[in-house]
């Protein structure tokens, strides 16, 4: 790859998004911020713009509608040049046991989780090609294991893992690589998004903040294993730990989902 300055963000408005953005932006590299939430986004390029001699284009755009990602990428391609990088990081968390949901909360699960991605990857592709670029997929730990009540979140990850998997190969003759990262728990909003995506910020974090990585400490780490191209990577201890036990033991992991279940 000839260049590696030009930097397109989904969920960019918080969270691992914004912090990506901050750790491209001290790299030197151009950005391309979408989310819904545009006062966020407006907020942040001003906020980096005053502190890094970069440009900023941000775009409220959300990934369930293919015209606005489209839009926004011709847009950002006609101004700034070829994408280079390209971070599919939108993504929220449906909960709930299986009898409560119903089949449209799995569809907006995967609308965004999964049809959201391949929506982004499609919108940039031609830009990968021209610049032999960089896809990162931000997956999960959940990728590897399915908690009891997280059924929906689980299978858009698991899907988003399997999709990486085929594009490694895939996109690798057209010098793209691809970068799957799976993180533990992350300070972000996901927590506090609803079954309808919705960021509702009277919400308490159930997870303690001992026990999650700040937002920042991952961006530097994602940004390390997409620089070096690297296949997949786990970026907390506990993400590391999950996915190690549901490789060696199953029936462990088996046995701690029935009481789980038992015990909510």
């Amino acid at each position: 790859m000839k260049n590696f300055k030009n930097t397109l963000i989904t969920g960019a408005s918080a969270g691992i998004g914004k912090g990506l953005a901050w750790e491209f932006a001290a790299r030197g590299h151009n950005l391309v911020l979408l989310a819904r939430r545009e006062d966020l986004l407006l907020k942040i390029k001003k906020e980096i713009e005053l502190q890094h001699s970069v440009r900023v284009l941000v775009s409220s755009t959300d990934v369930t509608d293919e015209a606005q990602l489209h839009s926004a990428v011709k847009q950002a391609v006609a101004e700034i040049g070829p994408i280079d990088t390209v971070i599919a990081n939108a993504g929220f968390g449906v909960g709930g046991p299986f009898e409560k949901l119903s089949i449209q909360d799995y569809q907006r699960q995967f609308d965004v989780n999964v049809f959201g991605v391949l929506r982004t990857i499609y919108a940039t592709l031609d830009s990968l090609k021209i610049t032999q670029g960089r896809l990162c997929l931000i997956g999960s730990a959940c990728s590897y294991i399915t908690i009891p009540g997280d059924s929906a979140y689980c299978m858009s990850k698991f899907a988003l893992r399997s999709l990486a998997e085929a594009l490694y190969g895939e996109l690798a003759t057209a010098g793209i690589s691809v970068t799957l990262i799976n993180p533990g728990f992350i300070v972000t909003d996901i927590r506090m998004t609803g079954n309808d995506g919705v960021f509702n910020p009277n919400w308490r974090d159930p997870v303690p903040r001992w026990l999650m990585m700040d937002a920042g400490t991952a961006a530097r780490k994602i940004y390390k294993a997409v620089a070096g191209r690297k296949r997949e990577r786990a970026i907390t201890a506990h993400s590391q730990m999950i996915i190690w036990i549901s490789r060696f033991f199953p029936g462990l992991v088996a046995f701690g989902s029935k009481k789980v279940f038992k015990r909510n």
